[in-house]
C-alpha cells in the first residue's frame, strides 16, 4: 500500500469517528463513545502526523504512577534539572518535552499534539506543552515527562493518556513498592494489546531484592504480552544535591536510548512497531463503536415504531367507530330524530316513496334550526371520540417508552408532557371536523353540478342533504344493539332513499365512500401531527441513522489497506536493536564488574541463557554497580561554550550554558 492511500483511509475513519454521538445510556455506549474520542485524539496527535513525517525525531514519553520518580529519571538521564519534580502531589502538572535544539521545528509546530499550546517557560496547566532545548540530547530523540497516570486530578490522568497515545516509545516508570498496582497495568496492558514499543523502568529496588523483585515483574510482563519489552532495574539509592541519581544507575537506560537515536534504522523500527500497533488497534476497537451506533439507532427506531403503532391504532379505532353506527346513538341520534321526525318517517317507510319524499322535503325546508342542531351533535360526537382516542394513544406510547430503558431516558430529556395529547390537540380536532363537514358540503355541491340535480339540492337545502350523507357514512349495525339498531337503521335507510332520489343509487354509493375516505384522511393527518412530538423528542437526541454505515465503510477501507500488515512504500521494516549494539556491550562497566542480566521466566517457559539479552527481545537489565560518579548526561561536556534556552526557575527567560554546566 502507499502512504497516501493509508493516510486517506485513516482520515476517512477519523472524520467518521468525529461525528459519533451516543446519547442513549445503553450497555457499552459510554465506553464506545470514550473510545471514539480517544481514537480521534490518537489519529490527530500521533498517527497522522507520524505518517506525514516518518523521519521526525523519536518521541519517548516517560509515564508512570504518582511519585514513581519520572522527573528525577528524566533529569538524571540528561545530567541536569530540566523538569522540576514536585514535593506536593500531584506532581508534573504540565508536560515537559526535552529535545535537541536542532529538532525544535518538529515540536514547536502543531505537527504533533496539536491541541497543546507551546511554551519555552515554566507552565502549570495541562493545556500547555513546555519545550526545553538540551544540546547534550542526541538529535533525533526527545523525552517527554508526562503527568501521573493515576493522579487524583482528572485532567492529569486524561493528559497522561493522551501523551502516551502520542508516543513512539513508552518509557514506563514504576517502583518496587507499586509495580503491581492496577492502574499502571491497565496502561501496560493497553500497550501490549496494540504492540507499542515499551521499556519499563523499575525504580527504588532495595539492593537485597535485586534478584527477586525484577524477576517477579519480568514474569508478570511475560505473562501479559510484554515479554519483548526490556526491563531496567534501578536500585534504591540516594540522590546528589541536584536531586540526580548516580550515573551508573541510569546509564543502561541512557545507552539504550542513545543507541536508538544514533541508528536511523533502529529509530525506524520503533516508530513502525508503534505505528503499526496503533493503526491495528483502530481496526480492533472500531467494530465496538459500529455496534454501539447500531444499537442506538435500533433503540430509537423501536421507540418510533411504538409511537407509530399506538397512533395507527387510534386511527383504526376512529375509522371503525365512524362507520359501524357507534356515533348514531345518544345525542346524535336524538337530534337526527328531531330533524326528520323519526316516528312518522318510520311509518312512512312502509308507504309509497313519493309521499316519503314529500315529507322529507317539508322537513328539510322548514327545520333549519333542527338541521343545525343535528350538525352540531355530529360534530360533538366526533370530537369526543377523537379526543378520547388521542389521549389513549399518548398513554400507550408513554407506557411503551417507560418499559424501555432508552424510552425512559427520552421522556426524562424532553420538556413536553408526552403522557397525554398535546395542548393544541383539542383545537386541531375541532378544525378537522369542521373541515370534513365542509368536504361533505363541497361533495354535495360538486355532485349537483348539472341543472336537474342542482335544482333538487337547492330545493332540499345543501346542509340538509349533507347531513343525510353524514348519517349514511356513520351507519353500520356493528356498534349498536337492541332497539337502537332498528331506530338508527330505519333512519339511515330513510336518508339513503332520500339521497338516492336525488343522486341515484350509484351516485350515493360513490359519495358515501368519498366522504368516508376524506374523514379517514383527515384523522390520519391529525394523528401524524401528534406524532411529530415524538419524532422531535427522538431527533433531539442527535442520532444520525447513517453514522454506523459511514464508520463501517471507513473501517472496511482501512482493513483493505492493511491487508498483509503495515508495509509502507519505500520504508523497510528493520528490527529493534539488541544490547550487543550498545557501547561497550560485553565489557565491564566503569566502577565495577558487570552484573549478569537475568530474563523473566514463568512456569512452562524455558529459562533464558545467561549473559546480556537482546533488548529487542526483552530481558532484565541491571546496572553495573553504583560507581561511575554523578550523572553525566548523554555526552561529555563540550570543550567550547554551548548556548541553549532551557527552563530555570530562577531565570525563566533562559540562561547561557558554560562547559561545566554540561
Amino acid at each position: 500500500m502507499s502512504t497516501a492511500s493509508l493516510v486517506a483511509s485513516l482520515t476517512q475513519l477519523r472524520n467518521s469517528l468525529t461525528q459519533v454521538r451516543l446519547p442513549l445510556s445503553l450497555p457499552g455506549s459510554a465506553a464506545a463513545e470514550k473510545a471514539a474520542r480517544e481514537m480521534v485524539a490518537q489519529l490527530d496527535d500521533y498517527i497522522l502526523p507520524r505518517l506525514d513525517s516518518l523521519d521526525a525525531p523519536l518521541l519517548a514519553v516517560v509515564g508512570g504512577s504518582t511519585g514513581a520518580g519520572k522527573s528525577t529519571l528524566v533529569n538524571s538521564l540528561i545530567g541536569r534539572v530540566v523538569s522540576r519534580p514536585g514535593v506536593i502531589r500531584p506532581t508534573t502538572r504540565s508536560p515537559v518535552l526535552v529535545h535537541h535544539p536542532g529538532d525544535l521545528a518538529f515540536f514547536q509546530s502543531d505537527r504533533v499534539l496539536p491541541g497543546l499550546a507551546r511554551s519555552f517557560g515554566q507552565a502549570n496547566d495541562t493545556s500547555t506543552l513546555q519545550l526545553v532545548a538540551e544540546p547534550s540530547l542526541p538529535q533525533g530523540l526527545a523525552l517527554l515527562d508526562a503527568p501521573d497516570v493515576d493522579s487524583v486530578v482528572t485532567e492529569n490522568r486524561a493528559l497522561a493518556s493522551q501523551l502516551l497515545a502520542a508516543a513512539d516509545l513508552w518509557l514506563f516508570v514504576t517502583t518496587a513498592a507499586r509495580y503491581a498496582d492496577a492502574v499502571p497495568w491497565e496502561y501496560l496492558q493497553a500497550a501490549a494489546e496494540r504492540s507499542a514499543a515499551v521499556a519499563v523502568v523499575l525504580q527504588r529496588v532495595p539492593p537485597g531484592a535485586m534478584g527477586e523483585v525484577p524477576q517477579h515483574l519480568g514474569a508478570l510482563m511475560l505473562e501479559r504480552g510484554l515479554g519483548s519489552s526490556p526491563l531496567f532495574a534501578v536500585p534504591e539509592t540516594t540522590t546528589d544535591d541536584r536531586g540526580l541519581l548516580p550515573d551508573a544507575a541510569v546509564s543502561p537506560i541512557r545507552d539504550w536510548l542513545a543507541s536508538l537515536a544514533a541508528d536511523q534504522r533502529s529509530r525506524q523500527a520503533v516508530v513502525l512497531q508503534t505505528l503499526d500497533g496503533a493503526i491495528g488497534s483502530l481496526t480492533t476497537k472500531t467494530p465496538a463503536i459500529v455496534t454501539a451506533l447500531t444499537e442506538q439507532g435500533e433503540s430509537s427506531e423501536q421507540l418510533w415504531h411504538d409511537a407509530e403503532k399506538s397512533y395507527a391504532e387510534a386511527v383504526r379505532t376512529i375509522g371503525v367507530q365512524t362507520a359501524d353506527g357507534t356515533l348514531l346513538r345518544g345525542e346524535v341520534l336524538a337530534r337526527w330524530q328531531d330533524f326528520v321526525g323519526t316516528g312518522e318517517f318510520m311509518r312512512g317507510v312502509e308507504q309509497r316513496i313519493g309521499w316519503l319524499r314529500d315529507r322529507i322535503l317539508a322537513a328539510f325546508r322548514g327545520e333549519g334550526q333542527r338541521a343545525e342542531d343535528a350538525k352540531v351533535a355530529v360534530q360533538s360526537g366526533l370530537e369526543v371520540l377523537m379526543r378520547e382516542e388521542g389521549d389513549a394513544a399518548a398513554e400507550r406510547v408513554e407506557n411503551a417508552w417507560l418499559a424501555n430503558p432508552a424510552g425512559r431516558q427520552v421522556l426524562e430529556r424532553t420538556h413536553e408532557d408526552l403522557s397525554r395529547a398535546s395542548v393544541e390537540y383539542p383545537g386541531a380536532v375541532a378544525r378537522v371536523i369542521r373541515d370534513w363537514q365542509g368536504d361533505v358540503l363541497e361533495l354535495v355541491s360538486a355532485e349537483g353540478a348539472d341543472k336537474k340535480t342542482g335544482a333538487r339540492i337547492m330545493a332540499f337545502g345543501v346542509n340538509g342533504v349533507g347531513l343525510a350523507l353524514m348519517m349514511l357514512v356513520f351507519f353500520s349495525t356493528g356498534g349498536i344493539t337492541g332497539a337502537e339498531v332498528g331506530i338508527a337503521g330505519g333512519t339511515v335507510v330513510l336518508a339513503q332513499r332520500f339521497l338516492e332520489a336525488i343522486f341515484g343509487e350509484d351516485g350515493v354509493r360513490r359519495m358515501a365512500k368519498t366522504a368516508k375516505e376524506a374523514l379517514d384522511a383527515r384523522v390520519e393527518g391529525l394523528a401524524g401531527s401528534e406524532l411529530t412530538r415524538y419524532r422531535q423528542a427522538l431527533d433531539d437526541l442527535g442520532l444520525a441513522p447513517e453514522r454506523a454505515g459511514e464508520v463501517q465503510a471507513a473501517l472496511d477501507a482501512l482493513r483493505s489497506e492493511r491487508v498483509g500488515g503495515l508495509a509502507l512504500e519505500g520504508v523497510p521494516r528493520p528490527s529493534l536493536p539488541t544490547a550487543q549494539s550498545l557501547p561497550g556491550a560485553g565489557e565491564p562497566a566503569p566502577g565495577g564488574p558487570a552484573e549478569p542480566v537475568a530474563s523473566p521466566t514463568v512456569e512452562g517457559e524455558p529459562a533464558a541463557s545467561e549473559g546480556v539479552m537482546g533488548l529487542g527481545l526483552g530481558g532484565i537489565i541491571l546496572p553495573a554497580g553504583l560507581g561511575g560518579g554523578p550523572a553525566r548526561g548523554f555526552v561529555s561536556a563540550p570543550s567550547a561554550p554551548v548556548e541553549g534556552t532551557v527552563l530555570d526557575a530562577d531565570a525563566p527567560q533562559g540562561r547561557r550554558l558554560e562547559p561545566d554546566h554540561g
